[in-house]
């Protein structure tokens, strides 16, 4: 693995300027990753995922995309107050103008000296679903998305999509229900530029370390075949 560092950084928008957790690796990087966050903000789990992204060789770069709503949200999944604060928080989000941070910190880290022009994103839950939206609305190089919710609803956007984009589907996925799973494949299964993988045994969230549904096997060979599609396209 790659030594890191880390700092929080502004991200620079036509709204205002908000911040992001940086992992940086020693040495050249491999391209760079927008690491896209739950509903629980910019918490440790997410800062983990950037760190271990940048001991992979990648610069990544965890938005913060509630700063609108609230700056610099870091919340847990082991209470239930932090889970009404953070489905709260969730809808008081403006998703498009969310697409808009994450086209930023794609700037931000393109424009960074140790990244090699190439960007990709990654995102968990709702940030499954920006890195959809990610595909279709920004010019990110790859884009993967955790059991990402409410997919099955943006697939009308799908013939935006450019890039590589790779899903991790949970099967028992409480957020995403059977027919929603189905809609996504027939909305998606034929794009050129689109792969989906069912874990057909998991719940949602089975790659959150510490939680409720989390699973090691399932989780590791998720994060491989992320690994392999940036591997590819970064």
């Amino acid at each position: 693995m790659t030594a890191i560092s880390s700092q929080t950084i502004k991200v620079n928008t036509q709204s205002g300027d908000y911040d992001a957790y940086l992992a940086r690796p020693q040495g050249d990087s491999v391209g760079a990753v927008v690491v896209i966050q739950e509903i629980f903000g910019v918490n440790a789990d997410i800062r983990g995922i950037a760190d271990w992204y940048a001991e992979q060789g990648y610069l990544a770069l965890a938005p913060d995309l509630f700063w609108r709503v609230e700056p610099n949200v870091s919340l847990t999944d082991q209470t239930e107050e932090e889970w009404q604060k953070a489905f709260a928080l969730m809808n008081a989000f403006d998703g498009d103008l969310g697409v808009q941070d994450i086209q930023a910190a794609i700037d931000t880290l393109r424009a960074d000296s140790q990244c090699n022009g190439k960007v990709g994103t990654v995102g968990f839950c709702l940030g499954g679903r920006m890195a959809y939206l990610a595909a279709t609305r920004t010019n990110a190089d790859a884009n993967v998305g955790y059991y990402g919710v409410g997919i099955q609803d943006l697939i009308g956007e799908a013939e935006n999509i450019s890039a590589p984009l790779v899903l991790h589907v949970a099967g028992l996925d409480e957020f995403v229900p059977a027919e929603a799973q189905a809609a996504i494949h027939a909305g998606l299964d034929a794009h050129p530029q689109v792969t989906v993988f069912d874990y057909a045994e998991q719940d949602h969230a089975f790659a959150r370390i510490g939680g409720a549904h989390y699973d090691a096997a399932a989780s590791e060979a998720a994060h491989q075949r992320t690994l392999a599609v940036f591997a590819d396209a970064l």
